[in-house]
């Protein structure tokens, strides 16, 4: 009887033993790692989050969630350089859905562009490959549109440093009207003087008639990059500085951190997503970070408040 169970015993082990090999050979391995993007965007459409930033050589990638904390990459580019103006340092893509067209605005080798898409995956297309603004370095466009139906493009020059201007679009949405240059800030406040001279990656939102800039101040590479915010009552006015900035700087663990923009959620909560270094040593590769926003009554108007925590959205992975 003992040497029957003995044998049934090694039966059993043999076969599961098999067993467990043949699944190991078939098996799906999925893992999570947080998403590597820099000058991180998010646009929420039909349910769906898309997620775009600075990472590819070639081109700009694309990201997509239904909740925020789980992501997964799309494997076709977004835009790809055949499809552009230039051939390498694409950079700050923000995508936007305007009379169901898909315009991406990104910099590329220096130069802001603008492509176009009907399908926020792409293609993006830049039907004509020349810069927005020719004839000198801008990076990090960002559209807005005003309740009347203006739009608007806020940009970087290279004119003093790095320094935030506004200009208005034709209804193409792509053609810079030049007459409307506009400075709106530049390196001003003690914090944004580390190292170098940056204002940039400008983000603007409205909120009960008053006009809300974020934007990011120092070199990237500096552990003391944040974020601020400047307001204005008229886009083409005066745009004044929070004196209590930077109102995101190193949070948390995180340093390097900034270039930011806002979107809304599925409950409509206001939310920021920005990038910060891969940790206190390394630079690259920049990680996508998600916060919270709100508008806080101070006085007459409300004040920009954005939280100090974060949510860390991570990258699924499947592996054979």
């Amino acid at each position: 009887m003992k040497k029957y169970w003995y044998l049934l015993f090694i039966g059993v082990f043999i076969i599961a033993s098999s067993c467990k090999g043949v699944d190991k050979a078939d098996e799906t391995i999925r893992y999570t790692t947080p998403v590597s993007l820099g000058d991180p965007f998010i646009m929420l459409h039909q349910g769906v989050y898309y997620a775009y930033g600075t990472q590819a050589e070639d081109g700009i990638e694309v990201y997509t969630s239904d909740n925020l904390e789980e992501w997964e990459k799309v494997p076709a580019l977004a835009l790809h350089k055949d499809n552009s103006f230039g051939d390498k340092w694409f950079w700050a893509p923000e995508v936007y859905y305007v009379n169901g067209k898909f315009y991406m605005y990104y910099t590329a080798e220096e130069h802001m562009c603008a492509a176009t898409s009907d399908s926020p995956l792409g293609p993006f297309i830049q039907e004509v490959k020349k810069p927005m603004l020719e004839g000198e370095k801008t990076i990090d466009n960002s559209l807005f549109i005003d309740d009347d139906g203006t739009p608007y493009l806020f940009f970087d020059r290279f004119n003093d440093g790095l320094n935030i201007w506004v200009a208005e679009l034709e209804e193409d949405l792509i053609t810079i009207k030049k007459q409307t240059l506009h400075p709106c800030i530049h390196v001003s406040q003690e914090w944004e003087k580390v190292w170098p001279r940056v204002n940039e990656g400008a983000f603007v939102t409205k909120h009960n008639g008053m006009y809300y800039m974020t934007y990011s101040a120092n070199s990237y590479e500096s552990p003391f990059y944040g974020v601020g915010c400047a307001t204005a009552t008229s886009i083409m006015g005066e745009w004044t500085k929070y004196p209590d900035n930077p109102l995101l700087q190193k949070p948390g663990n995180l340093v390097g951190v900034g270039h930011s923009a806002l979107f809304r959620d599925k409950k409509e909560n206001l939310r920021i997503v920005f990038h910060a270094h891969h940790d206190d040593k390394n630079i690259h590769p920049r990680k996508m970070y998600i916060g919270k926003v709100e508008f806080k009554q101070e006085g007459e108007v409300d004040k920009l408040y954005i939280s100090q925590e974060y949510l860390i959205p991570k990258l699924t992975v499947t592996q054979k």
